[in-house]
């Protein structure tokens, strides 16, 4: 698994954890904005408030006391001759009002015991998901422009054991077919009795072996082999080169290009990271075409 996929993996991970986490937060701040009863001044205080609330632990509130009113009566003589009515004037009630003050108390805690608020998750969150998208992005732009220093185009690809590679281009009933290496890119073909001066010094043969790159090198389309002509003829736009790449017709401007080789331990090696390009050839040093072309289009070179 490479270093790109593993970061996905986290960052989507991480998401998820972030989703559960503002979900949870959500769900108990919904618990604590129910309505509150006044008769219960705790009413609506979170469990871990009334645990951290100890102001007012070890104190007893005493009740305010009550005036108490004494009933008094004035004394009246009655003679026992006269019968006189008094009236007793009842005391007039006087009521009592208690005031309830509340008081505000303000308590500064610390950044541990406050916790992370709902602003400052999702801000972090934001933050995280977008480094983490720059992170990826800069990982993956290093390895497109970083150079691969073993295995695949742009190094030195095993081609097979010289024997085998032999035996695959060199067909039984005399005739020749191309060994494709698709990490190289490259066709595998025999180099002509005569290579041609263009050639001479730049290692591009080697014990009777050449390696030609695929790209057509008019726009870059693959160019097949076609085994009627014995030649390689690009669909694209026409352009057609004899088995060594040597250019025949069409609007390329130049032969294929074709890499450098070598035989190490007894094996065929492609040096992908070594490109060679020639103009065209002054003359084929193979015949081409030896049969009808693949893709039907005549051009006046083959007239």
């Amino acid at each position: 698994m490479s270093l790109g996929n593993l970061v996905l993996i986290g960052v989507a991970l991480f998401a998820i954890l972030g989703a559960v986490g503002a979900f949870t937060i959500a769900f108990r701040r919904s618990q604590i904005d129910q309505p509150v009863d006044l008769a219960d001044p705790t009413a609506g205080v979170s469990s871990e408030t009334l645990k951290a609330d100890k102001s007012m632990s070890g104190v007893r509130v005493e009740p305010l006391p009550v005036p108490v009113v004494e009933e008094t009566v004035d004394e009246v003589e009655v003679e026992v001759e006269v019968e006189v009515e008094v009236e007793v004037e009842e005391p007039e009630l006087v009521s009592t009002a208690i005031r309830v003050v509340e008081t505000q108390r303000v308590v500064e805690v610390s950044p541990e015991e406050a916790g992370v608020t709902r602003r400052q998750f999702f801000n972090r969150a934001m933050n995280v998901t977008f480094f983490s998208f720059l992170g990826i992005m800069g990982i993956n732009s290093l390895a497109f422009f970083w150079p691969k220093l073993s295995g695949g185009f742009g190094t030195d690809v095993d081609a097979g054991a010289l024997a085998d590679v032999k035996k695959q281009v060199f067909a039984s009933d005399g005739s020749i077919i191309p060994l494709f290496v698709p990490e190289a890119k490259a066709y595998v073909v025999p180099a002509p009795a005569n290579l041609s001066e263009q050639y001479i010094g730049k290692q591009v043969e080697t014990d009777g072996l050449m390696a030609l790159w695929q790209r057509c090198v008019h726009l870059g389309c693959r160019v097949p082999w076609c085994g009627p002509s014995v030649g390689f003829e690009c669909p694209c736009h026409g352009s057609k080169y004899s088995s060594v790449g040597e250019y025949f017709a069409g609007p390329a401007p130049r032969n294929l290009d074709r890499f450098t080789v070598e035989i190490r331990n007894g094996r065929f090696i492609i040096q992908t990271g070594n490109i060679i390009q020639t103009a065209r050839a002054p003359f084929m040093t193979v015949k081409y075409p030896q049969g009808p072309s693949c893709i039907g289009a005549s051009t006046t070179s083959e007239a």
